[in-house]
């Protein structure tokens, strides 16, 4: 029986709405996709001005050689692009409550927008050449076995029955390395662009610290410490980039204490270089192992550690076994005296270590005691509850980053040592991960420090060791090349607080022209 003529036009009806609904789900499926996928696809992305467009290649694996004149890296098609390719960028990287970071949608195809980084490529003598010269970097040392492994130094061999450190990912970094291993990491940094005008920053890979380090000894005259960083400054302003914003969009990496770059005088006696006081750095913006507050074109980031994990497991498996790991130390110091200063304070700390049962001591200037080994460094602080850091030579200390990585609790005497330091990578509140003992009550005696450590009730140790675990990634540097997919590490953060700064610096900018015109 035939259907009725009103049935039939339902029927019609309900088939085209139905093939209409199914076509339009497959189109955003297929959007979606190609938004989220890793497949090579060019994009016309325009910026405000709707002048520019970005190519997004496929991600490709790339090689670096530490001995290369330059880096090259090849996509699908074999063409070589100077810097690094523009990659498309995974989403956004939210922070958890317990330092997790976890990808969040984006409906933005190119999610690189605003974190792309453009690389100079400066002449070799501020960079390259002083690699091939590492016999002749420091005077009581020869840096070339720390520089090996793009910087991380030479492997290391756990061969202790107590198997302290984990296999891989263990290197002998020496502190003064952050430079070269910065430069190596970000060689693989995901927004890379070799188009200057798409950048929101510009990163002048200058081995400052390196430089300055052959001529901080041996009674060299200012004119010969300062003739790189000028050199250098007279370089970057013949550059188009650099007349953008007059370097505001610059940074670069001094992997020294800022004191080595501040050279206040031209009297051959005073220390260091005065790149800090160059007119063209003081537009730029650099990331220091230590800095000073006041001065808003300057940011301390981490030391470099011994451990560059080049996965996620690798940090959750350290994590796991420093949280575990038995201490039957109260407290431990690892480090020498110091005769000048409010530094001679720490002789007294030495000696509130010495006398006390409760506390290990690794002397530094006895060199049986392996100061440099990264095996038994990591013990002492793995055997502690606590690990004092006052300070030295300077306020900071890379042991602070070597106890938290342990797991060890650090003891600050000074707030400069941490406190007014790292904005970036240590939590705000000092409490929750640290013990501060003002240092003038260690010098006037009015504290005993193991009275004071034994007093911290327990649940406020295992609150705050809990904290410095969290802080394990965020305080080391990854292999150069590998990815964290769930971690921030000391890089991540170190470029985020960069182009978030340079941001702040462009809104400034624009208001101010705003309200002039």
């Amino acid at each position: 029986m035939d259907k009725p003529p009103l049935r039939k036009y339902f029927d019609r009806l309900r088939f085209v709405f139905l093939t209409s609904f199914t076509f339009c789900l497959l189109l955003l499926l297929l959007d979606y996709h190609m938004a989220i996928s890793d497949i090579g696809i060019t994009f016309s992305l325009y910026n405000t001005n709707h002048a520019k467009q970005a190519e997004i290649p496929k991600p490709s694996n790339s090689s670096f050689n530490s001995n290369d004149e330059k880096t090259s890296y090849t996509n699908t098609n074999q063409t070589k692009v100077t810097h690094g390719e523009v990659h498309k960028r995974d989403p956004p990287l939210v922070m958890d409550n317990f330092g997790v970071v976890t990808n969040s949608p984006s409906r933005n195809l190119d999610s690189c927008s605003g974190q792309y980084v453009y690389v100079y490529d400066i002449p070799g003598r501020f960079n390259r050449d002083l690699l091939k010269g590492c016999h002749s970097l420091m005077m009581w040392r020869d840096m070339c076995p720390y520089l090996s492994n793009l910087g991380l130094g030479s492997k290391v061999i756990d061969k202790s029955k107590e198997k302290v450190l984990l296999k891989g990912s263990w290197y002998r970094t020496n502190q003064f390395s952050l430079e070269v291993i910065f430069h190596n990491i970000m060689k693989h940094y995901k927004c890379l662009t070799n188009d200057s005008s798409l950048a929101s920053a510009i990163y002048v890979p200058y081995y400052a610290g390196l430089d300055v380090g052959r001529y901080l000894w041996g009674g060299f005259n200012v004119s010969i410490r300062d003739a790189s960083p000028k050199e250098l400054t007279k370089w970057l302003a013949k550059q188009p980039e650099w007349k953008r914003m007059w370097g505001r969009d610059h940074f670069l990496i001094g992997g020294r204490i800022r004191w080595d770059f501040n050279r206040i005088s031209e009297y051959n006696d005073d220390w260091g270089t005065k790149l800090m006081r160059l007119p063209e750095a003081r537009n730029m913006t650099m990331l220091l192992i230590e800095s000073a507050a006041g001065y808003d074109n300057e940011f301390a980031i981490p030391y470099p550690t011994y451990f560059h994990p080049t996965e996620d497991s690798q940090i959750l498996q350290w994590q796991k076994k420093v949280a575990k790991v038995k201490r039957p130390y109260l407290f431990s110091f690892a480090g020498a005296t110091r005769q000048n200063g409010s530094a001679s304070v720490r002789n007294e700390i030495i000696q509130h270590c010495q006398s006390s049962t409760s506390c290990k001591f690794l002397n530094c200037h006895n060199p049986h005691d392996y100061c440099d080994d990264p095996v038994h460094v990591t013990k002492v602080f793995q055997s502690s509850v606590f690990c004092l850091q006052p300070p030295g030579d300077s306020f900071t200390r890379r042991s602070t980053f070597d106890s938290i990585l342990a797991g060890c609790i650090p003891v600050f005497f000074c707030p400069e040592s941490a406190y007014n330091q790292y904005l970036w990578h240590f939590p705000k509140i000092g409490s929750s991960y640290s013990v501060f003992i003002p240092l003038e009550d260690v010098a006037q005696k009015r504290v005993m420090i193991n009275e004071t450590l034994s007093k911290v009730q327990k649940h406020q140790v295992l609150t705050m060791r809990k904290e410095i675990i969290r802080l394990i990634p965020r305080i080391i540097y990854r292999y150069p090349g590998s990815r964290l997919e769930n971690f921030e590490d000391a890089f991540d953060i170190a470029v985020k607080g960069i182009l978030g700064r340079i941001e702040s610096i462009r809104r400034d900018i624009a208001n101010l022209t705003h309200t002039s015109s």
